[in-house]
């Protein structure tokens, strides 16, 4: 019984969707300091922070969609919906999470502090009403993507390229756009509010040009920004081996990696119309999955061992 009450509770903080967070390690892994233990820490503390935040806005919103989530053929099976968990008990989450995070926040930074409290009011307002306004509810993840990075920045203390940062920006933008658009697909618009005031020519656009955003962002970061400068073995013997190679654009061969990921991704919405889980994407994804292994190699390898 009491294992059950464990998974019931777990898949009410959705504990799988805590891998959005990990967009606060960016900061430390593009400034070339993922190695150094108190900056690891400090992003791993601001990582947990808003894992209980995000589950606090889950939480929230499941109670606030309980007669939408009835109705949706998936999230029918959410805790909240299927009666698993009640609306008291839910509250009661709510309220002990939201109080946790903020104070652990507050430990570490006043700076910190308030980027959390505006990271859980503004979901509060999200769930409470701009989710129900076409646009402004896709614009509303996208901030909240940025909160997240920008809370990556403050407890390590490096500063992201502005370019990354529209990286970010658009591509948490086409990923909200795929989820739309396949909640659309799957459920109609009965599922959400705002989705009567959205066509699927509509989404469509939306989905291309955020996609289209993301890519150009990224290939533009790769080639104004440069390196972060780490000196080891290997280092010496790229110099040897390629003269000049420190000035060369060498994140631009990671380019295509990128491209294959958003097409990879538009072809799951358009083909099976998955995109309404974009963390069940990420994971189970083969093709996806090895594409984003490869970017990493790649991307630690540029940084910390070339």
């Amino acid at each position: 019984m009491k294992r059950e009450k464990l998974r019931v509770l777990f898949s009410a903080l959705r504990v799988n969707q805590w891998i959005k967070n990990l967009v606060i390690f960016i900061a430390i892994i593009f400034s070339g300091k993922l190695f150094e233990l108190n900056l690891l820490m400090n992003s791993l503390y601001g990582f947990f922070v808003f894992c209980l935040l995000s589950s606090t806005s889950y939480v929230l919103n499941d109670i606030i969609d309980y007669s939408y989530d009835r109705k949706h053929p998936i999230k029918k099976f959410r805790p909240i919906a299927s009666g698993q968990m009640s609306i008291p008990e839910a509250s009661f989450i709510v309220f002990i999470l939201t109080l946790v995070s903020l104070i652990a926040s507050l430990f570490f930074s006043l700076p910190f502090f308030f980027l959390s409290l505006f990271f859980i009011l503004l979901h509060f307002f999200y769930s409470l009403y701009l989710k129900r306004q076409p646009v402004i509810d896709i614009f509303t993840i996208s901030v909240s993507f940025m909160i997240r990075t920008f809370a990556g920045e403050v407890v390590s203390g490096f500063h992201i390229p502005i370019w990354l940062l529209l990286t970010i920006f658009f591509g948490s933008l086409f990923v909200a756009s795929v989820k739309r658009q396949s909640e659309l697909r799957v459920a109609g618009k009965e599922a959400r509010e705002s989705l009567y005031r959205y066509s699927e020519h509509f989404l469509d656009f939306l989905t291309y040009t955020f996609g289209t955003a993301t890519i150009i962002a990224y290939a533009t970061y790769t080639y104004v920004e440069q390196l972060p400068q780490s000196k080891t073995l290997l280092s010496g013997v790229v110099l040897e081996l390629f003269s000049g190679s420190e000035s060369r654009k060498w994140m631009m061969i990671t380019i295509p990696l990128v491209v294959y990921g958003v097409a990879r991704y538009a072809q799951l919405l358009y083909e099976r119309a998955e995109g309404e889980r974009p963390e069940k994407i990420i994971t189970t994804d083969a093709p996806l999955i090895v594409t984003m292994f490869l970017w990493g190699v790649l991307v630690i390898g540029l940084i910390y061992i070339f």
